[in-house]
């Protein structure tokens, strides 16, 4: 009797918790914008969400770093990775972002600070320059390609520009970053556990058009099921080997 009423107990805090998530996450969802995504087939740029499993970066064209709705960071930046056709953009807590390559060196004191520090932490954002395509340049990632309009591009490049923080109207520049040619550059925001690397490229995504759920986007996972569920967008398949070499 006992062991059927823990049960019974424990499937009615399952179920509680289930039913929180999926109001919090209807509350929470932010709706699209239907005159800036999806854009037109013969116009709008491609960019690509990058789903690294912990974390989440947004690759575009550098070309479009000096247009409509960019500004001082990303006019700095374009010069600085002009032999780079594509960018790859992060944000993240400075110093668990930094010390962070990869899972294997992950560090739970470091990320429970990042997490629930009262009033955040600070944050960064690390610019990679890709000498490839972005699906060629991160095999083992999930990749998300998506059609920007003009005007979703200029709102997501605003967007972009406000993630950095400026001294004297320049980026500031803070050390090699983790893979590649990149940097790390001083970030605007804090963050929190209410406000995570993959909230951040969903802000972005959203403010390009695309609707969003962000209870859904604080894991990679939620992100891409979100843009699956919401906006109809799969990753694409992973490369193909080429089976002609050995």
């Amino acid at each position: 009797m006992r062991a059927g009423r823990a049960l019974a107990a424990l499937a009615g805090g399952v179920a509680t918790l289930v039913g929180l998530l999926v109001l919090a996450a209807l509350l929470t969802a932010r709706p699209g914008d239907p005159d800036l995504y999806p854009a037109p087939d013969a116009e709008g740029t491609v960019i690509a969400l990058v789903s690294h499993g912990w974390h989440s970066g947004l690759v575009l064209p550098r070309a479009v770093l000096t247009g409509a709705g960019s500004g001082p960071a990303l006019a700095s930046i374009a010069t600085r990775f002009r032999a780079y056709p594509e960018i790859e953009f992060g944000w993240g807590e400075a110093r668990f972002y930094r010390a962070t390559p990869t899972l294997a060196q992950f560090d739970l004191a470091l990320a429970l600070a990042a997490l629930f520090t009262p009033g955040g932490r600070d944050g960064i954002v690390q610019v990679v320059g890709l000498e490839r395509p972005a699906r060629d340049s991160f095999p083992a990632s999930d990749l998300v390609p998506l059609r920007v309009s003009k005007q979703g591009l200029a709102r997501f490049l605003a967007r972009l520009e406000a993630s950095f923080r400026l001294v004297d109207g320049q980026p500031v520049a803070g050390g090699p970053g983790l893979y590649g040619p990149s940097l790390f550059y001083d970030g605007a925001g804090r963050f929190s556990y209410t406000n995570v690397c993959n909230h951040w490229a969903a802000r972005l995504l959203n403010a390009a058009g695309l609707p969003v759920t962000p209870v859904l986007d604080t894991h990679p996972a939620g992100l891409l099921l979100d843009l699956r569920w919401r906006a109809g967008l799969v990753p694409l398949s992973p490369p193909t080997a080429n089976l002609s070499k050995p």
